[in-house]
């Protein structure tokens, strides 16, 4: 819950997703699609001066929106080949420059510590070339 920052690259990834999606699952594509203008809609009315910068920087400004990628039924990700950086890195046991970053529980229930702790993979950063957070999901998928 809640829009996050994503890059323009993860942008550019987000529409070829839908674009793919909507080759693929026409119905499926256009019910994100809608989701994203929905919500870029509400975000708009809410803060209609500069919609993207207060909410990735306003406490709790949009905490209640949902990410349009993901299916309000299933909870999944319609989109999750092309997610962003963000949603790649958040859930699986990872660390980054030998420090732990944040495990979502919901992967591991009732896992052990060292069970999550053999499940954890070294992110090279080098190799993520994420770019500067310049959108949110949303306005990604309906403005180009």
């Amino acid at each position: 819950m809640g829009p996050f920052p994503i890059s323009t690259r993860d942008a550019v990834r987000l529409r070829e997703g839908l674009e793919a999606l909507s080759v693929g699952d026409p119905a499926r594509a256009a019910r994100v699609y809608g989701r994203a203008r929905q919500s870029v809609e509400r975000i708009l009315r809410e803060y209609p001066d500069d919609p993207v910068l207060t909410v990735l920087e306003v406490e709790d400004a949009g905490k209640d929106e949902p990410c349009p990628a993901l299916d309000p039924g299933t909870g999944a990700c319609d989109l999750y080949a092309h997610r962003p950086v963000t949603c790649r890195t958040f859930g699986p046991a990872v660390s980054c420059g030998g420090e732990a970053l944040a495990v979502c529980e919901l992967c591991y229930q009732g896992a052990t510590d060292e069970e999550i702790a053999a499940c954890r993979v070294e992110l090279d950063l080098n190799a993520i070339d994420e770019g500067e957070a310049e959108t949110i999901v949303a306005f990604a998928l309906v403005k180009p």
